[in-house]
């Protein structure tokens, strides 16, 4: 399996983009600390800073979609290489006093202090506890690819996951779905509409059901039960593949699903509720994106793996204005509590 967050090709985010930890960060308590500066944490940035909450984002600088050149069916921003959102995200949320830290965290925990308000401690790899009253974790996913020769070095460019968001610019093309499970079956009824010439090489979802292989036949996609074993081509684009079977068979553009690893390591030791999916375990979250801890919020793909760019930017800006709302009310309990004493 191969795990494109780890491919050496693109680069992170420049340092200067992400300045180095405010040297007043370890004495001070941060209405909240988001990790994670992709367009959900972004947009959380945003909601919070607006609300005139100290805030503080934590960015490896590592995008899942770092790998594609353009965003499409993102309203506003069709077609906008996904580095000049960030950028322009970060442009808007430093605006309203957000600070950025370029690094990842070891851990969040509670604080051992008994005395006044909860409050949480998160851990910087290599580096100091930082305190804050909530937690944004909007770290989302990686994706593990089939360890198929060929294939990752294409991701994003010509080996492909979303219709939505590439299949516009293959459309009428030699596509193919290649097979990581059952699910498949859908993502290959979904490619049909982008073109009649579709191939489903389906060793991963075999043995497949009778109707099923009748229903994809109806529509003319064919079916090639072969494993595939390397995918060949010029650079960044596919030309063909090469089936176990010894055949060759042209492709101009593969859609495939890997395996989604949340990046939720650091929140472990906090026992958070849980949700056994389809396509792995992610972090339950509430409608607001709130988990089971009262001061933790997880949007976008770290508990929806299936979020787009616009569904990140709008569970980043609820859980924003969700932790605000939190915060708001525990001002009001705190100084009601104050007054009563």
């Amino acid at each position: 399996m191969h795990t494109p967050d780890h491919h050496s090709v693109p680069t992170p985010l420049p340092a200067q983009d992400l300045p180095g930890l405010p040297s007043t960060a370890e004495a001070e308590l941060f209405d909240s600390i988001i990790i994670g500066g992709g367009p959900a944490g972004l947009s959380a940035a945003l909601a919070l800073g607006r609300s005139l909450r100290r805030t503080l984002i934590i960015d490896a600088g590592h995008p899942r979609n770092r790998f594609a050149s353009h965003m499409h069916t993102v309203l506003g921003h069709e077609g906008l290489p996904p580095q000049e959102l960030l950028a322009r995200g970060r442009s808007e949320a430093a605006q309203y006093g957000a600070l950025f830290h370029q690094g990842s965290v070891r851990e969040v925990q509670e604080s051992t202090h008994s005395s006044g308000p909860r409050n949480l401690v998160v851990g910087l790899d290599g580096g100091p506890q930082l305190f804050a009253r909530t937690v944004i974790a909007a770290t989302g996913v990686a994706d593990q690819l089939p360890g198929i020769p060929g294939l990752a070095q294409r991701w994003g460019k010509s080996v492909l996951h979303c219709p939505y968001c590439h299949g516009w610019e293959v459309r009428g093309q030699r596509l193919a779905v290649l097979a990581t499970g059952p699910l498949a079956l859908h993502q290959a009824e979904l490619l049909r509409q982008w073109s009649d010439r579709l191939t489903f090489f389906s060793a991963a979802a075999e043995p497949l059901d009778e109707a099923v292989a009748g229903r994809l036949a109806s529509r003319g996609v064919e079916i090639e039960a072969s494993p595939v074993t390397e995918v060949i081509g010029e650079d960044e684009r596919v030309s063909s593949v090469v089936l176990q079977d010894g055949r060759q068979l042209p492709v101009d553009a593969i859609f495939t699903a890997g395996r989604l690893i949340p990046h939720d390591r650091y929140l472990k030791g906090l026992g958070l509720e849980r949700e056994e999916t389809a396509v792995g375990s992610f972090i339950k979250t509430d409608s607001a994106g709130r988990t089971s801890h009262d001061r933790i919020w997880a949007p976008g793909n770290i508990s929806v793996p299936m979020a787009n760019v616009p569904m990140a930017i709008s569970a980043g800006t609820m859980a924003g204005a969700m932790a605000n709302m939190t915060m708001v009310a525990e001002d009001f309990d705190l100084a009601q509590s104050d007054s009563a004493a």
